[in-house]
């Protein structure tokens, strides 16, 4: 397997690095991309440019946690602080038996690059360690409708605690966001937001972070509660090309994870990744450009042109 890592140069060139990728197992159950760097003389050089083929950028979409903002250890803290008032407590978890559960950073990091959504998360969990007593059931729960009221019960108590964190005022937009943004629909291009997670914890944290007039100005707006499927499905997507009026092909994706990069793709549209440090070493082959944040991302350089030219 081979990956990219994609570093501006000048406009419409780029050094290409080459990376060596194994695909790991660990010891939760998850598996991974490992990766390897090669010595700088394995860089190649490859242009973007237009040709009679590539089709104009018509609209751009942003997942939310992961590419507006840093956001996992801050929904790790909610569910922490989650399972800390209800005393959640399950038979088989790493957590010691007489303290609630806990979900560390390194299998958080798993869980959440391979899981989308938070109730998924929680009901995966519990299948996989045994349902929990709680304050919410003193035994654990057994048929579907109690478990279903214990995962809401939690979930909506997680994203109100998220949201008092966003609000605090210490959580900052990823660099390079809101001037692409801007640069985007001061080009006439069509700006949407699409993201897995709880509809209400969304519009709190874009209102925060890029403001109310920017969010208002969205041409699209989806969040986990308007699909049926979390990505890696790419319902979300297909329905912002809907709502947009814009074919898939027409579409760019701004994603952090594989799980977006597979929904996006899936959908039809090119991706480009942000990722973070929990998702540096995924497997984002299938992206047309990775980049560490959005600082060097110009509409101007990159984003006009959805085909990619590799000169090796």
């Amino acid at each position: 397997m081979v990956l990219f890592d994609w570093v501006k140069t000048e406009p419409y060139m780029a050094s290409l690095t080459l990376f060596s990728a194994t695909t790991l197992h660990t010891k939760h159950g998850f598996g991974f991309q490992r990766i390897k760097l090669f010595p700088s003389k394995h860089h190649r050089v490859f242009s973007v440019s237009a040709s009679a083929s590539s089709s104009p950028l018509k609209a751009l979409i942003f997942d939310c946690d992961g590419v507006i903002l840093e956001s996992e250890h801050l929904h790790r803290q909610a569910y922490n602080d989650a399972f800390t008032h209800f005393n959640v407590r399950c038979p088989s978890s790493s957590s010691s038996s007489d303290q609630p559960l806990n979900w560390d950073v390194h299998f958080y990091d798993e869980l959440q690059n391979q899981i989308g959504g938070g109730k998924p998360k929680m009901r995966w969990y519990f299948k996989e360690h045994g349902w929990p007593s709680s304050t919410l059931f003193e035994t654990p729960p057994t048929d579907d409708d109690d478990r279903a009221n214990l995962i809401d019960t939690l979930q909506d108590w997680k994203t109100e605690r998220y949201k008092e964190i966003i609000k605090s005022g210490t959580v900052k937009p990823r660099p390079g966001v809101l001037r692409l943004m801007d640069e985007v629909k001061e080009a006439g291009i069509k700006l949407a937001v699409c993201s897995a997670a709880t509809k209400s914890s969304v519009i709190m944290c874009l209102e925060n972070l890029i403001g109310i007039e920017r969010f208002q100005g969205l041409d699209c707006f989806l969040a986990g509660d308007d699909v049926k499927e979390k990505k890696p499905d790419p319902s979300i997507y297909i329905t912002a090309s809907k709502k947009l009026g814009v074919s898939e092909k027409d579409c760019l994706v701004v994603e952090d994870s594989v799980i977006g990069l597979q929904a996006a793709t899936q959908a039809g549209m090119s991706c480009i990744v942000t990722y973070t440090s929990s998702t540096a070493s995924q497997d984002f082959s299938d992206a047309i450009a990775i980049y560490p944040d959005l600082s060097n991302v110009r509409q101007k350089s990159y984003l006009p042109v959805l085909h990619v030219h590799h000169w090796l």
